[in-house]
């Protein structure tokens, strides 16, 4: 499946990388600002955005984990 080029108008709060102005489309990334786009081709840039995406979704999924086990001691303690 191809992935449109983005937009500044089309991009997301949501797809943005931690609120930069990075997107992920498809297997690209871009680096997205009001007065254009620009492919981001390094591929050491790249392999830190998507190491640093990596350890943002651990992050997410430890934090879950951790208010469900709140969640349910407190419910224990009812």
């Amino acid at each position: 499946m191809s992935h449109p080029t983005p937009s500044w108008a089309s991009v997301l709060r949501s797809e943005r990388l931690a609120g930069t102005p990075v997107v992920k489309r498809g297997a690209r990334w871009w680096l997205v600002s009001p007065s254009g786009f620009l492919l981001a081709s390094d591929s050491a840039f790249t392999g830190e955005l998507q190491r640093f995406t990596t350890a943002l979704a651990a992050a997410d999924r430890a934090v879950a984990e951790i208010r469900a086990q709140n969640q349910a001691a407190r419910k224990a303690q009812r």
